[in-house]
Order: structure tokens, then sequence, then C-alpha cells
């Protein structure tokens, strides 16, 4: 684990039911927050290709497809996996600390 991180408390696990998405902020940084049978996941909140806030997009199996142009990102990847998504977005470490959802920033 990088000494630069911090962990930021962003939710609580009975805000985010399974095959379910929850957008947060810290600070600027939009995130969206995926609860993937039962693991949890977080990229950033913001489409790569154009302005659109993923956390408004669905779930295919572990990927988020953007409600804007439909381009798909693999949620524990970043990888940018259908056009017109060419550039992959930022994951973020998750952890639970007891009920709360952890996300760590640099």
């Amino acid at each position: 684990m990088n000494e630069s991180q911090n962990w930021v408390t962003v939710a609580k696990r009975a805000d985010l039911q399974a095959g379910k998405i929850k957008g947060v902020k810290i600070g600027a940084q939009e995130i969206a927050l995926y609860n993937l049978d039962g693991e949890i996941y977080a990229t950033d909140g913001v489409c790569s290709h154009a302005y659109a806030n993923l956390a408004d997009g669905y779930l295919d199996k572990d990927l988020i497809v953007c409600p804007l142009h439909a381009g798909c990102f693999d949620i524990k990847t970043g990888k940018a996996v259908e056009a017109p998504a060419e550039d992959d977005i930022k994951v973020f470490p998750v952890r639970i600390a007891g009920d709360d959802i952890q996300v760590a920033i640099g």
C-alpha cells in the first residue's frame, strides 16, 4: 500500500445493494461505486469519452455501460472495451471497514 494514499469513507455498505451503482464525490473527484456479487469496486465517475456520469449507466456483468453513448469499461480494471470509449478510466482501491465503504485516493 502506498503511504501517500488516504482512505476516505464514501458510503455505508447498506447504501449499495448487489447489482447496483452509486455515485459519490471526494472533493472534486467523482467516483462510481459498484456492488458485483458482494464485491465493491470504484472507478472514475465520469466517462473518458464525453462528460457523462457513469453512475447513471447500467451494469452488464462486470462492465459499466455509459448512459450517453454506450461506451463500456471493465469495472475491475478500468479498461475501455467498447467504442466510442477509447481511453481507460481510473480504478480506486476499496476496503470495507465495519459498515463503511472506503476508497483510497492518492
